[in-house]
């Protein structure tokens, strides 16, 4: 597999990652190189193509609008963010197997952190005793799927308080540090669970 493994430790706006994802994905459309990247923004509120006004609590808030599916969400720092560019026309042409594998990727980490968690048909995410730990949004362009996932690793939660997140109640999300657990070599251990998946995509 031809993919660039991208790792920022800095935190990266969230316009200039989406900008050089888009591009990206032109390039892998023409046959470029595949992309993942594990990143992390500063505070930001994004929303996706089925979110709702009436979900935004707090009015004063700046709401960026992206083609991503799902509602509105919240990224900031101590949240990991898996973005990706994957060329469906090389593997195989099954979005719901890719959102497995994504599924699984997730599970396999929090795991590591001793984390029993499960996916959800009704309400797309990872969930620990009905509560949200990690999101889900992709959007596929002529078989090439992008955007990604995020984990609540040890982000500040009350930032949730300002929106319905992805239509949920603000107490429905968790984090590893709030289920108590001790995150450590966070992109060592997802760079090696989702190359394992990659090969199952």
């Amino acid at each position: 597999m031809d993919i660039e493994f991208k790792i920022s430790k800095k935190l990266v706006n969230y316009g200039k990652a989406i900008n050089f994802l888009e591009k990206r994905v032109n390039k892998v459309k023409k046959g470029g190189r595949e992309l993942v990247w594990l990143l992390e923004h500063p505070t930001t509120y994004t929303a996706g193509v089925r979110f709702k006004k009436e979900e935004i609590l707090d009015k004063s808030i700046n709401i960026i609008r992206s083609n991503r599916g799902g509602k509105i969400t919240l990224h900031n720092p101590g949240q990991k963010i898996v973005y990706f560019v994957l060329d469906l026309n090389r593997r195989k042409r099954n979005i719901r197997n890719l959102i497995n594998q994504i599924e699984n990727t997730i599970i396999e980490f929090l795991k590591i952190y001793q984390i029993k968690s499960s996916s959800d048909r009704q309400n797309i995410g990872i969930w620990v005793d009905k509560k949200k730990i990690a999101a889900i949004g992709i959007r596929v362009s002529r078989w090439v799927a992008y955007h990604g996932f995020s984990i609540n690793i040890n982000n500040n939660l009350n930032d949730y308080k300002k929106i319905i997140p992805c239509g949920l109640d603000n107490n429905h999300i968790t984090s590893i540090k709030k289920l108590g657990k001790k995150s450590s070599n966070i992109n060592k251990n997802l760079k090696k669970i989702i190359l394992k998946n990659l090969s199952r995509i």
